[in-house]
């Protein structure tokens, strides 16, 4: 059977909004951007399946443009809290199954946990600990925070270990780390084939806790 190419709707379509919105729209899927500003849907209109002009504090407004037949709502409103907060609880009632929203602050955080968003986003926070762990050490090429202390993370080879082999970096055995695989370009080599030898273009993929990722790095 084939799967259900998932649907999603976007509103607020500031910087942030319309970056999501044009990302998932680059992937395939069904998006409906939404938006008060007449200039911001103008300007994104001809990237998305559809983008709508309207009041997203008006229940009756989002139910007109079947914003409840999306699979997923993104809240993207800016520091407008109360539009934000209007908003969320309208998709709520709405029946909407998957919420997520963009949250000005702290406070805002709280709020939108409490009316039952399925994910609150603090972006500039997020972003802020992303470029300090690349700052923190320059090899680290990507990072994803999994929770729990844990990170998934792409690291550079750096000129030195160049011919070495993939074994003798001894990643599971000197650190406490998890070696997923290696990405040469656009193929990705299975960290099951010890004997691969190392390129300076190479990245590894590493799962493990940020001071043990750290140490592996400073080692490197």
């Amino acid at each position: 059977m084939q799967k259900k190419n998932r649907s999603f709707a976007v509103i607020g379509l500031g910087a942030f909004g319309s970056t999501v919105a044009g990302e998932l729209a680059k992937s395939g899927r069904q998006v409906i951007g939404v938006d008060l500003d007449e200039r911001r849907v103008a300007q994104i209109a001809s990237l998305l399946h559809s983008a709508v002009i309207l009041d997203s504090t008006d229940e009756g407004a989002l139910r007109e443009a079947a914003i409840d037949q999306y699979d997923a709502a993104l809240v993207a409103i800016g520091h407008d809290i109360q539009a934000s907060i209007l908003t969320t609880m309208n998709l709520r009632m709405l029946g909407v199954k998957t919420i997520w929203v963009k949250a000005a602050n702290k406070t805002h955080h709280r709020i939108l946990v409490k009316l039952g968003a399925d994910r609150v986003i603090l972006p500039e926070q997020e972003m802020g600990r992303h470029i300090a762990q690349m700052l923190n050490n320059p090899i680290v090429q990507d990072y994803v925070s999994l929770g729990n202390g844990y990170s998934l993370v792409s690291v550079a080879i750096p000129e030195r270990l160049k011919g070495r082999t993939l074994g003798a970096l001894e990643v599971g055995s000197t650190h406490d780390l998890k070696m997923l695989g290696l990405m040469r370009g656009t193929e990705f080599h299975s960290c099951e084939a010890p004997d691969l030898r190392l390129e300076t273009e190479d990245k590894l993929i590493l799962l493990g806790k940020r001071p043990e990722l750290r140490r592996f790095g400073d080692a490197l």
